[in-house]
């Protein structure tokens, strides 16, 4: 059963989950967040998951591997607050969080472990082939009629103008 949201609750902060890669859409994503943030208020939450390669029985290569993405997360989440400080979203509240595992599992725990999540905003890309993995997997797979909160699909082709008209 979907845990009720308690973001707009005394003592609860309104969040909006963004998930970070190094994807082209990703960008979009971030600008329409912090666009809605900057209009309601309440903070973003990145998150980057460390996806699970196929050499479990090696601890060491599997440890470093880890320590290689979490490296990775890490300046990514410097690069967009970079991005949103350049485009004057300076005063946008983030939270960083870097989990292990399936994406889309690991997407879904999170935002049942904390009530203040509010909404997933995904950027969907601009590839003749799809809007991309993830969008597919969440707003339209198995997870979509049953997710634990609305999901935003950005188009990956909006300028941060549009954005800002539309957010």
């Amino acid at each position: 059963m979907t845990k009720i949201r308690r973001s707009f609750e005394s003592g609860h902060r309104r969040k909006l989950l963004l998930v970070v890669d190094e994807s082209a859409e990703v960008e979009s994503a971030l600008y329409f967040a912090a666009s809605r943030i900057a209009h309601t208020g309440g903070l973003i939450v990145m998150v980057y998951v460390i996806e699970p390669q196929g050499f479990h029985h090696w601890m060491g290569v599997r440890q470093v591997q880890v320590e290689e993405e979490t490296n990775k997360a890490r300046a990514l989440f410097r690069l967009f607050r970079r991005k949103l400080s350049l485009a004057g979203f300076d005063n946008v509240g983030i939270e960083e969080v870097i989990r292990e595992g399936n994406k889309a599992e690991k997407i879904v725990e999170l935002i049942d472990d904390d009530e203040d999540i509010a909404l997933l905003v995904l950027g969907a890309a601009t590839d003749v082939k799809g809007p991309g993995p993830l969008v597919s997997s969440l707003a339209a797979g198995s997870h979509a009629g049953k997710f634990p909160v609305p999901i935003t699909i950005v188009p990956g082709n909006l300028t941060l103008d549009a954005i800002r008209a539309l957010a």
